[in-house]
Order: C-alpha cells, then sequence, then structure tokens
C-alpha cells in the first residue's frame, strides 16, 4: 500500500472517528495539529516535545482538542474509550495513549 492510499485510509477513519465521538451526548471534538512540517518536527524533536519521523508530516496523523459539556478534557485518560475505538478502527491505527509519553490527544496510522 503506498501512502496516498493510506493517507485515504486514514481520512476516512477520522471521519467515522468524528462521527462516533460526536454522536455520544455532551461530547464535541475540534482539530488541533493535522500537518507538521520536517522543520517544525525537528524543532519538537530538540524540545522534547515530539519526534523527527512525526506521521503529522505524511498527514498520518491528528491532534483533538475533546469537550465534554463544553469542558475541555486534557488528561489522557479523559480520551480512553475513544482511543480504544480508534484502534479499532484499523489494525494500522495507534492512539497516542499508549505511547510510553501519554499523548491522550493524538491518533495516528503506522506508516509501515
Amino acid at each position: 500500500m503506498d501512502l496516498s492510499q493510506k493517507q485515504e485510509i486514514f481520512a476516512k477513519n477520522v471521519g467515522i472517528f468524528i462521527n462516533y465521538v460526536c454522536a455520544i451526548p455532551g461530547y464535541a471534538l475540534t482539530l488541533g495539529e493535522a500537518y507538521r512540517t520536517p522543520e517544525q518536527a525537528q524543532i519538537d524533536a530538540q524540545k522534547g516535545t515530539g519526534i523527527v519521523d512525526s506521521l503529522h508530516c505524511k498527514r498520518l496523523a491528528l491532534d483533538f482538542n475533546l469537550f465534554h459539556n463544553g469542558l475541555y478534557l486534557a488528561q489522557t485518560d479523559d480520551y480512553k474509550q475513544f482511543g480504544e475505538y480508534w484502534k479499532s478502527l484499523h489494525p494500522l491505527n495507534r492512539w497516542g495513549g499508549d505511547f510510553k509519553r501519554g499523548d491522550g490527544n493524538h491518533i495516528e496510522m503506522q506508516d509501515i
């Protein structure tokens, strides 16, 4: 599977994911970071807030802002049920809450 095919699957899964979350009473999402330039990925890696080979650079990752009854949820645990759902959509999908440094608002599709 080439990169454009992965990006297409990722985009379709993101649509399914958004509809799932927003169908639960009280929950809402806004988009956080989607695309990240390689230069920004390098800066983030140097600051310790990201990695050089970020999947954001390949348009295979997205960060969300999650709200419940109008309140912004910032903790990784707040995203757990949604991270589990994201992973169920495709075998290459990963949730940032499973990362060593927990990144609950991050979803991605592996590029392997």
